[in-house]
């Protein structure tokens, strides 16, 4: 790992609960993992993982990558991010963004729309909310009338946003604390720094898969990347990086409602640029080169299904690997 590099795991661990995951968690401080982040689409929610970890592995960051800015009134976000700055002080980063129709609609009947707005106004409530500031608002989505939390954090947490493209990119420049990113190469990482400036952290969660057998990672990585890439703001992301060319069989597949066409329509190359694979050094190495393109802290998020135990591959993976 290069010197200062901050390397972080995903919590909770797909291949068992988080009720399970108490003694995997508690290494991590000792493997060289500097951060510990959740991740919040249909398992675990993004706040109650960060809350054990607090207790079961001492002195990592803990962060939410991220949490939806529609899912939750703005009054229990700040509350719940309150909360995990009690019991981490210093420690707990609080990742939002826009997230997606699917999550926000669909799922949990709510209303998808101004999403960069909503974002901006919830990183604006939140700053001052956090501080203990009474806030009587009206946003351009929507109005706060009197509330102040019963006991603000001693420091407020650091707010950092999910950003895909240049607007939001430069909205976590100028107002938040730093940028999360998904889905993108190390060529990638380039493009996206120069979005940001030099002292905003950019951090991105990275797929991985301890595995030589790249045929099988690529078939399961075609699963996971038609899920994500159809999604139109992945879908906006891909095109700005340049890769509309090469996913539109793929998005034409998945319009005409043709899931399994739009599966095998992404080509191999694309699932080795957005995924990491190889045995555990090669991954590593790959990892680095996310950090030597401009990224502050790689997230790695273990895929089981390689030759080893995800336990294993947990830390194999680890920045003091040799």
């Amino acid at each position: 790992m290069a010197t200062g590099a901050r390397w972080g795991m995903t919590v909770p661990f797909n291949d068992r609960t988080l009720a399970e995951s108490r003694d995997l968690v508690a290494e991590l401080p000792g493997l060289g993992y500097t951060d510990i982040w959740s991740a919040e689409v249909n398992g675990v929610d993004g706040f109650v993982p960060l809350a054990l970890a607090a207790e079961w592995a001492p002195g990592v960051r803990l962060g939410s990558a991220i949490v939806p800015v529609s899912t939750r009134g703005p009054a229990l976000l700040a509350m719940s991010a309150a909360t995990l700055a009690d019991l981490a002080p210093e420690r707990f980063v609080l990742g939002i963004g826009a997230s997606s129709p699917a999550i926000v609609e669909r799922w949990n009947a709510g209303e998808f729309v101004k999403p960069f707005a909503r974002t901006r106004d919830t990183l604006r409530f939140l700053k001052k909310a956090l501080t203990g500031e009474k806030v009587i608002e009206k946003y351009e989505t929507f109005e706060v009338r009197g509330f102040r939390l019963e006991q603000a954090p001693k420091i407020p947490p650091k707010i950092v946003l999910a950003a895909l493209r240049p607007r939001m990119l430069h909205l976590a420049t100028a107002e938040a604390d730093g940028a999360i990113t998904n889905w993108l190469s190390p060529e990638d990482v380039r493009k996206v720094r120069g979005e940001v400036a030099p002292e905003t952290e950019l951090i991105a969660r990275l797929f991985v898969c301890v595995s030589e057998d790249a045929a099988r990672v690529r078939e399961r990585g075609r699963r996971m990347l038609a899920g994500y890439l159809t999604v139109p703001a992945y879908a906006a992301f891909h095109d700005w990086l340049g890769r509309g060319e090469v996913l539109r069989p793929m998005h034409e597949a998945w319009a005409a409602g043709d899931r399994q066409a739009a599966v095998r329509a992404i080509p191999d190359e694309v699932v080795d640029a957005l995924i990491v694979h190889g045995d555990a050094a090669t991954c590593r190495a790959r990892v680095q080169q996310y950090v030597d393109s401009g990224l502050d802290t790689p997230v790695l998020a273990p895929i089981p299904g390689g030759e080893i135990p995800l336990a294993q591959a947990v830390r194999e993976l680890a920045p003091g690997r040799r």
